[in-house]
């Protein structure tokens, strides 16, 4: 890094990796309550400065590490993720624990049963730290929108983590846990990644359960994982992945060994660049560095083309409909009633309702609310939502003739490196354009990974997107993997 971003405050260190860790609590060199313990010891040093984690599960932790010592002692095999500490993204619910969504309204809940990608990670081995921070219902780009305050990035404090899963993003970059999860609704997981210098994975619609996510947009709305390394968040992505009874959006295909998908070479492969991804707007730093890795790409094997992806500039405003109408649904349920926030100035049915709602509810979540309501409602419907699904069709056609004629598409993950807080609160649309490189992929239900590639002068990471069809992780997996390969980070 240049000596500008050594003067900043970084709390950045990067994780061993799980083989690594795993191989340790197998052999008998490393205990996991040992590992759990050091973990915490180190979020209680730094959170307070990063705000990254708004609960913790210390018991629920070392119980499960215990039970990792315990197999690891007698011999037994261990899961893949026997003892690894990860954290969980306030917007998945976890069994006794605090989940608010990053939100006031949401105030005292504790849920009575686990997310099934929670589930899954702790049925591996793997020990729950706790409860990250977040943009309030996941909506925003920055994680200056959660009612518990900001999280600050890690490589410079002064910084935003990105968002909305800002608090999982930072949590890796920090070292404050081995891996997290989060969720992706147009980005959600992808820019905190890159802005974090960290590897975010973005599902398949429908290749990870979304049971136990507090819901933002049902069609939109993805789980995934956040590693340091890409074989760390294929291994992750292997575990949480396959059909759930739980979620009849959940897609029965089998699951792929993606950490062995990983280590495939890339010679051959046909990678697509669109071109308008790199149009104006598109920070000159940002786009040196993603050349730098798609020349990486090209010294690897992969032959580079053209693709036309015309439709790109309409993402934006369909992507900011389809989500707020849909979100305008389901936040309906939040009223006060049954649990969370109630508020105290309640002399009536109607102004409990309405009280506790405006009390409840943050700034970006009510101007969400009210932008989908009116494009639900009478005589606009026809106009905004009915059209915006159309214009998501198109989207997603395009994105099909694309993979025609190559197997993944790179592109900027972001238009610039992590901007400062405060810089864009004032001006939402501002704050809605950090979406542009990300809202595509949303849309069309396709698949990618964001991988760094490099960092500007002043030391920020710059992310790559690797975008590849319906349930081809592995091909993502694979081409992400060879700029990580690069070492151009």
């Amino acid at each position: 890094m240049s000596s500008e971003a050594k003067a900043t405050e970084s709390f950045v260190e990067k994780p061993k990796s799980l083989a690594a860790l795993r191989a340790g609590i197998q052999s008998g060199s490393t205990k996991a309550t040992d590992l759990a313990a050091r973990y915490f010891d180190r979020i209680a040093a730094i959170n307070p400065r990063l705000n990254v984690y708004l609960s913790l599960t210390r018991e629920r932790a070392l119980e499960q590490a215990a039970r990792v010592d315990e197999m690891a002692a007698k011999g037994d095999p261990l899961p893949p993720l026997a003892g690894i500490p990860v954290g969980i993204k306030d917007v998945l619910v976890v069994k006794g624990a605090p989940a608010t969504a990053g939100s006031k309204i949401l105030e005292g809940y504790r849920p009575p049963y686990d997310a099934t990608a929670v589930a899954r990670l702790e049925a591996a081995g793997a020990v729950l730290l706790g409860k990250l921070n977040c943009d309030e219902f996941a909506m925003g780009s920055s994680n200056e929108n959660s009612a518990y305050g900001p999280v600050r990035n890690p490589v410079d404090t002064e910084r935003v983590p990105g968002g909305s899963s800002g608090g999982s993003a930072a949590a890796v970059a920090a070292n404050m846990a081995v891996a997290t999860l989060g969720s992706d609704t147009g980005g959600s997981i992808r820019q905190p990644a890159s802005f974090c210098g960290v590897v975010g994975v973005l599902p398949t619609y429908g290749r990870v359960s979304r049971y136990g996510l507090i819901a933002y947009a049902s069609s939109l709305d993805r789980v995934g994982p956040f590693a340091s390394n890409v074989r760390d968040a294929a291994t992750l992505l292997g575990v949480i992945a396959g059909q759930d009874p739980k979620d009849a959006t959940c897609s029965p295909a089998p699951v792929p060994d993606y950490a062995a998908e990983s280590d495939k070479p890339v010679a051959g492969l046909r990678i697509g660049v669109p071109a308008e991804y790199f149009a104006e707007g598109l920070d000159p730093e940002v786009r040196a560095a993603i050349e730098k890795g798609i020349a990486a790409l090209g010294a690897a094997g992969c032959s580079v083309k053209p693709v036309s992806m015309p439709n790109t500039k309409y993402a934006v405003p369909t992507y900011y409909l389809i989500a707020t109408a849909e979100a305008s649904a389901n936040l309906a349920r939040f009223d006060g009633v049954r649990y969370g926030y109630r508020s105290p100035a309640s002399d009536t049915l109607s102004d409990m309702y309405s009280h506790s709602r405006d009390e409840g509810f943050g700034a970006e979540v009510k101007r969400r609310i009210l932008l989908g309501t009116y494009a639900l409602s009478a005589g606009y419907y026809d106009a905004y939502y009915l059209k915006a699904q159309q214009v998501r069709r198109l989207l997603a056609e395009e994105y099909l003739r694309a993979f025609n004629d190559v197997d993944a598409i790179v592109t900027p993950t972001a238009p610039t490196p992590a901007f400062k807080l405060g810089e864009k609160t004032g001006d939402p649309l501002a704050m809605y354009l950090a979406d542009i490189y990300t809202v595509t992929a949303s849309l069309a239900g396709i698949c990618g990974v964001t991988v760094p590639c490099g960092t500007t002068a002043a030391g920020l990471p710059v992310g790559m997107q690797v975008l590849a069809a319906h349930l081809n992780e592995s091909t993502a997996f694979r081409v992400a993997r060879a700029v990580e390969d690069a070492g151009i980070y």
